[in-house]
């Protein structure tokens, strides 16, 4: 999760407005900002566009935004090719981060199936909702009650692909 001092649904991507980057850092097998969760931490009825997801008190680290994030604390030159600010480096923050996200509702169904690229799946558009938090020495951050009303976008879905296509 990421946190920002920009005006809430704006789309900026201004680096110097990250102020907290949250996430579980890069495991032993390359595969960053993804963990395993307990089996009880997801329901889902897939069938009727229905699931839920519950985490609470993940241990994570708090990087301050994402050139420390990437690069493990060292920061970011302001001269990479892009226009963005420099971003110094900044030393992780243990932190713990709780959610509890909900699918529900059909808006609409897809069936995709594409043999050449070996992918077939069924995907849901929903609503969803989620509550977060996030809790760290001298910082504590809890989302507003949530709004059904003010999701954008959200896609429930299976699919097979590769190996698995058949």
């Amino acid at each position: 999760m990421d946190l920002y001092t920009d005006p809430v649904g704006s789309v900026s991507f201004n680096l110097s407005h990250h102020i907290h980057d949250y996430n579980v850092h890069i495991d032993s097998n390359d595969v960053f900002w993804m963990i395993p969760v307990e089996t009880d931490a997801v329901r889902v009825e897939f069938d009727e566009a229905r699931a839920r997801l519950i985490v609470d008190k993940l241990r994570v680290f708090d990087d301050h935004d994402l050139g420390n994030s990437l690069t493990l604390g060292m920061g970011l030159p302001g001269d990479l090719g892009f226009p963005h600010p420099a971003i110094p480096p900044k030393a992780s923050v243990r932190a713990t981060v709780s959610f509890d996200v909900e699918w529900s509702g059909i808006a609409d169904r897809a069936e995709i199936h594409n043999s050449a690229q070996t992918f077939k799946g069924t995907f849901y558009s929903t609503g969803a909702t989620i509550k977060w938090s996030a809790e760290q020495p001298g910082f504590r951050l809890e989302s507003e009650t949530p709004d059904p009303g003010r999701n954008l976008i959200s896609v429930l879905g299976r699919e097979r692909n590769g190996v698995f296509f058949t």
